[in-house]
């Protein structure tokens, strides 16, 4: 029955289909007249088969309840078989990925720190303990700051919170808790430090507030988790030898809060999450990207260039197509599946932009463009989500999340994403990464529509606003006298914001209340896709009344002919005071895309691999004829060409060329023969490593003991069919400075020897006792691992030239030779096999 009603839909489309083909003027053969009436049989025999037992039961005289207990009892078994099926099918898919699913689990359930789900990630317990030492200071600090600050601007904000006052301002006994920091070095500027942190604040917060006689409100716990970013910049050479701290939120955090008082009414499911999305609303439009808070720590800090620095790119995302969708709509109560409406939802930081909707389709097709401004990469994400478009509640269809870091790298990705949180599901996105620009030369404006540059505008200051009409220029030609002036007089206060607009992209600043001179400190971005002819329109308005106090137009084509193409000042306010002025910088940049930097091909093209198999391992070269040992370090000298016997990649004149040895040469044969690839003197350096071929670093040439061991423990496990390597730790290790040695592993199952088969574990610093507990898993059948071996390699994390090998130590472990089945755990010397044939 459940079949029958699956198959439902699918008949009808048929008949649809082949009607269509036959209102067309194209002539049916007999096969497809057939086909039709064959698919009309089906669709009135199953309508048969559900509506004749409601038919039956009329001619009985049975009750209805008889026809709803038979469609309960139907709806409750194939309820029942697909919890069956789930339950199945969740144990089949937790063989096959355990890690992602434990670690899945203990991310969602127990919550677990950073630092155990990434490696990169460090524990930072001895923060925690200053923040809980701090933490009482932090309340005082925290209930000056509201009473203070946040409460007259509370009450100057509308006339009902006039009376508003804090009466218990009590932060709890329970600290922030950082559960996880990761420090960037290589991605950033040398004059920062950039730090990301995992934030989990489970607060016993206690705040009580008085909105207006009687009415009471109040907050009596909170939970907030998320991940901060915290940039140090400029590091300077004097004290605090910081200038600034900048922190904000990369994605929007999670919250969730504990009503008191009247405000408790807000913790029903109606109006919670309205509450706390109000609230989420009001903590990104301060600390989610692209808003930050800034402290400056020194005068000479521009506080612009802090909490607004131009953007790191613009991505261009093309939201192709999708297929295989989860089916959510059914019919009859469940009887009959249909399919869906889906739609995408694109979320950057603060900006969400949503996609057109598809009727009834599981392979939807968009063909829709967005464009999104990146602060920070790596670190902001793309985060996508697919519904299906329902009149009550939209169902999820999966979701999925992409560092910007990854498009940055590549300059352009396209290819299909597997949707998370569902069965099955797959999204097809085309990534552009767009470079700024300064260069006019550069400007190309696009004929299909899209941006060819971006206006990044900070919003300062004005000056001298006008509080109403009477204020303003083009009434003061007729000027009441002093008296009347004085008496018709308001003293009002005044409560502005900025309205920018380009075309019909407009966007509104913060309000200031009470000021005739306010600050607004914000910034905005603008695309712009004719720079010739667009021009930003600046409005100051009054917040209540939305009159306005000023106006001013900047036409974009004169900022082409500034310097860096930017202009930083005061500009005259029209349609307003006298010295009336408004201060701000708008900087326009042009998009680009830069050409990946080229990479040296590591695997030859096919016509040579027939003349030169393996050209690149320069260390297995070495190990066989004795006269390639001798001339190896005379080829790689800078000044040197490359000689038959050297048979290496020409790194230093950056071509991708292959230098082919002479045909002539005897040994070479015997040197690349299949079988030597699995024989012990096969360890070589660094396969596909640039450093193949090259001298060994002088400290290890004249080392003449141990190199160190390694702990390894390799086992199969015979339920999910996999060969498991576990990289405990190193001991012993050859020391190369003296703060110890920077080390990692490199594993290669052989005989899969490319790149992509390259196995290496994180680096560990400046220890020679390492500790790197990372598993490596091999699809493959017992039979099959019994035959092969492993390649393993300590290497040298940080080198000590761009031309000497990284190896520190090698071992050869044949998998015959162990009972995989029951496991093992050794320690295995290191060596270097090659350095003794030098020798």
């Amino acid at each position: 029955m459940a079949s029958a009603g699956e198959m439902f839909p699918s008949g009808a489309q048929g008949l649809a289909d082949s009607m269509s083909i036959h209102g067309s003027t194209e002539k049916l053969s007999p096969s497809a007249v057939n086909r039709i009436m064959m698919e009309f049989l089906m669709y009135f025999g199953r309508a048969l088969l559900i509506f004749y037992p409601v038919y039956l039961t009329g001619y009985l005289g049975l009750s209805i309840s008889w026809v709803v207990l038979c469609m309960v009892m139907v709806t409750w078994w194939k309820k029942n078989r697909q919890w069956k099926d789930a339950r199945i099918g969740g144990a089949i898919h937790f063989l096959d990925n355990e890690i992602s699913v434990v670690n899945k689990e203990l991310h969602s359930a127990l919550q677990m720190a950073s630092w155990v789900h990434f490696p990169d990630f460090e524990k930072v317990e001895w923060l925690n303990k200053v923040l809980e030492q701090a933490w009482p200071f932090f309340g005082m600090y925290m209930e000056k700051l509201l009473k203070e600050n946040i409460q007259p601007a509370i009450r100057l904000s509308s006339s009902a919170l006039k009376m508003f006052t804090f009466t218990k301002v009590h932060f709890g006994h329970l600290p922030l808790r950082i559960t996880g920091m990761k420090a960037y070095t290589d991605e950033v500027d040398h004059r920062e430090v950039v730090l990301d942190l995992n934030i989990c604040y489970e607060s016993d917060v206690d705040i009580d507030a008085e909105v207006q006689p009687p009415i009471k409100a109040g907050v009596k716990g909170l939970k907030l988790q998320g991940m901060m970013r915290v940039i140090l910049e400029p590091l300077i050479g004097q004290a605090p030898l910081v200038g600034g701290v900048t922190f904000f939120f990369i994605r929007r955090p999670t919250l969730q809060i504990n009503w008191t008082g009247m405000t408790n009414l807000l913790d029903s499911p109606g109006f919670s999450s309205l509450s706390e999305g109000t609230i989420m609303d009001i903590i990104a439009s301060l600390m989610v990207l692209p808003n930050r808070m800034c402290i400056p720590l020194i005068d000479q800090v521009k506080v612009d260039q802090m909490r607004f620095p131009l953007p790191r790119g613009v991505v261009r995302v093309h939201l192709l197509e999708a297929r295989d969708l989860v089916a959510k709509d059914t019919y009859m109560m469940g009887l009959v599946k249909g399919k869906s409406d889906p739609y995408a939802t694109l979320r950057v930081g603060n900006r969400q932009v949503k996609s057109k909707t598809v009727k009834e389709n599981l392979q939807p097709r968009w063909n829709e463009v967005f464009e999104f401004v990146v602060h920070e990469a790596p670190g902001q994400e793309l985060e996508l989500e697919m519904y299906d478009e329902d009149t009550d509640k939209d169902d999820s269809l999966g979701t999925f999340n992409l560092d910007f870091g990854e498009v940055k790298k590549k300059i352009e990705m396209d290819q299909w994403f597997p949707l998370e949180g569902v069965q099955n599901g797959e999204v097809h996105l085309k990534l552009q990464w767009f470079s700024l620009k300064s260069d006019p030369e550069l400007l190309r404006e696009s004929s299909d529509g899209l941006a060819c540059a971006m206006l990044a505008v900070y919003l300062d200051n004005a000056s001298n606003l006008p509080k109403d009409h009477s204020e303003m220029t083009e009434h003061q030609k007729h000027k009441k006298p002093a008296k009347e002036a004085r008496l018709t007089k308001r003293a009002a206060t005044l409560n502005s914001y900025v309205e920018f607009a380009i075309d019909k992209d407009v966007k509104k600043s913060k309000v200031a209340y009470a000021s005739k001179d306010p600050k607004w400190e914000e910034g905005f971005t603008f695309f712009v896709h004719n720079v010739k002819t667009q021009q930003l329109m600046i409005q100051v308005k009054e917040h209540e009344k939305k009159t306005q106090l000023g106006i001013f137009n900047l036409p974009l084509s004169r900022l082409l002919n500034t310097s860096d193409m930017t202009l930083d000042q005061r500009f005259v306010l029209e349609r307003s005071g006298a010295n009336s002025q408004i201060q701000l910088k708008a900087t326009l940049r042009i998009l680009t895309v830069e050409k990946p930097p080229p990479t040296i091909v590591l695997n030859p093209p096919p016509q040579d691999k027939k003349q030169i198999p393996q050209t690149n391992q320069g260390g297995k070269a070495a190990a066989s004829t004795p006269a390639v040992a001798t001339s190896s370090p005379a080829a790689l000298s800078p000044n040197t060409t490359s000689t038959p016997s050297t048979a290496s990649w020409d790194t230093q004149s950056g071509s991708d060329e292959i230098l082919r040895p002479p045909p002539s040469t005897p040994n070479m044969r015997r040197r690349y023969d299949s079988q030597s690839l699995l024989s012990d003197n096969s360890i070589a350096s660094s396969r596909f490593d640039l450093s193949d071929g090259a001298s060994y670093p002088e400290a290890i040439s004249k080392h003449q003991g141990s190199f160190g061991e390694i702990q390894l423990t390799v086992r199969y496990a015979s339920l999910r069919n996999k060969l498991i390597v576990l990289v405990n730790s190193c001991r012993n290790l050859f020391r190369t400075s003296e703060n110890g040695t920077d080390s990692y592993v490199r594993l290669y199952f052989l005989p899969d020897q490319t790149w992509i088969h390259r196995k290496r574990t994180q680096v560990k610093k400046r220890t020679v006792n390492p500790v790197f507990n990372h598993k490596f898993e091999f699809d493959v059948s017992l039979q099959e691992a019994q035959t092969r071996k492993l390649d393993v390699s300590v290497k040298n994390g940080k080198m000590f030239h761009s031309r000497e090998r990284k190896d520190i130590g090698m071992v050869m472990i044949d998998l015959s030779q162990l009972e995989l089945a029951k496991g093992v755990t050794e320690w295995y010397e290191l060596t270097l096999p090659d350095l003794k044939k030098l020798s």
